[in-house]
């Protein structure tokens, strides 16, 4: 274990965890660099769909045998697991989606577009994932609603005079703005965020994407009206996320999808809705999907979120000084509170060049956009490789990117 990884953190007994680890690429050790995009998962989680699927799968909520009940109690399980990692009230304010890009469309349409009125405004920021911008144009283009956009600095951090004078007309019915960049790793004063919103009557939300993975999140702390979350990014399966929300906005927002599930009476002639949260769930879920991501948030939960931050700081801390000594390698941001997520360039070469050639060392990292388009042409650049660090990512993985970048550049000379 590097003399680095914080005491008590056991990387090797954690890192047997995972299948896939023990795998080669082309004959070389996997040195997975991409994390951020969608983590790897522990064998507790695929031994839990599974044992589902071997041993007691049927359909939930509306079965009354045996198998039905069983996964339903199983399923059910995750909403509470969801609450307790958000520090959530109960599991009533916890709607179950198959992902962030998910909840944060169900915000858009059902809070935007059933509670805000036209000439109201939305304010997002300038380094927004594309899963937090979309769905605000498209509300903009449909129901007449205002789009903002709080500027950042060049360090890669929340202009937070620019933020709060986008409020100051009292016209901001909401602020949705990211927890963490997934392209510059910079973690938001969410809490300075979400109280400004409220002090000019806004309404907040957070896309914890990336964050929920990286630190410990309490909502009630934050005071945060939404959060949005997605699973396979937390060691689970794809196909599942949440959103959290109070549980007064669940009451007063309409639903957006129709079906089962989501109904209380049904006639031809009128509908009544079911309570929340399950008023926004129509349909089958994703069961097994949901068991997963139980599995993992029993799986981190074990380890701790504390000592996770802990272990992904001092990655995060390694991997700057090794990659910004690297001659001709700029790391993009400069944030003082960022998490396990660098984005570099190199100079004359193309990031996708950069990656596939890395990918010929075993060493897999992002290249792109980033689903961040807007968030690059503010950087000035094209296209970044990314490295991102999950808990499994050891500071040997990072010194391999290190030499590996050095090859790649001699290539490029």
């Amino acid at each position: 274990m590097n003399a680095l990884t914080p005491a008590g953190f056991d990387i090797v007994r954690i890192r047997q965890d995972f299948p896939i680890l023990k795998e080669k690429i082309r004959g070389k050790d996997l040195v997975f660099l991409d994390s951020a995009a969608s983590a790897q998962k522990p064998r507790v989680v695929i031994d839990a769909m599974v044992h589902a699927m071997e041993h007691q799968y049927a359909n939930v909520h509306r079965g009354l045998h045996w198998m039905s009940e069983r996964t339903t109690e199983a399923y059910e399980e995750v909403r509470d697991a969801l609450a307790s990692l958000l520090n959530a009230p109960d599991r009533s304010h916890i709607v179950i989606t198959h992902s962030s890009t998910e909840a944060m469309n169900l915000v858009a349409r059902c809070y935007g577009g059933g509670i805000l009125k036209p000439g109201q405004a939305v304010v997002i920021s300038a380094m927004e994932h594309h899963a937090n911008l979309v769905p605000w144009q498209m509300l903009r283009d449909s129901h007449g609603i205002e789009l903002r956009i709080a500027p950042i600095t060049d360090a890669g951090e929340i202009d937070m005079e620019g933020y709060e004078a986008l409020l100051q007309d009292r016209r901001v019915g909401l602020v949705s703005i990211t927890h963490m960049s997934n392209v510059l790793g910079t973690y938001t004063p969410a809490e300075r965020i979400v109280k400004l919103a409220h002090q000019y009557g806004a309404k907040a939300m957070l896309d914890g994407s990336q964050s929920v993975v990286h630190r410990r999140i309490d909502v009630q702390a934050l005071d945060v009206d939404f959060f949005a979350m997605t699973g396979h990014k937390l060691y689970g399966p794809t196909g599942i996320g949440a959103l959290y929300a109070k549980r007064e906005l669940l009451d007063a927002m309409p639903p957006w999808l129709g079906g089962g599930d989501m109904i209380r009476s049904v006639s031809f002639e009128v509908t009544t809705w079911n309570d929340a949260p399950f008023k926004f769930e129509a349909g089958t879920p994703a069961i097994l999907e949901g068991i997963g991501l139980k599995a993992a948030i029993d799986y981190v939960q074990a380890i701790g979120m504390d000592a996770i931050a802990a272990h992904e700081r001092a990655l995060t801390e390694h991997a700057l000084a090794k990659l910004s000594a690297i001659e001709g390698v700029k790391v993009q941001g400069r944030a003082q509170d960022r998490g396990g997520v660098i984005s570099f360039t190199l100079d004359g070469a193309h990031a996708h060049d950069v990656a596939t050639l890395l990918d010929r060392q075993g060493i897999a990292v992002r290249a792109g956009l980033h689903c961040a388009e807007p968030l690059m042409r503010r950087l000035g650049v094209e296209s970044s490789s990314r490295a991102s660090f999950g808990v499994y990512t050891t500071m040997e993985e990072i010194d391999a990117l290190a030499a590996s970048l050095i090859r790649v550049r001699e290539f490029f000379q």
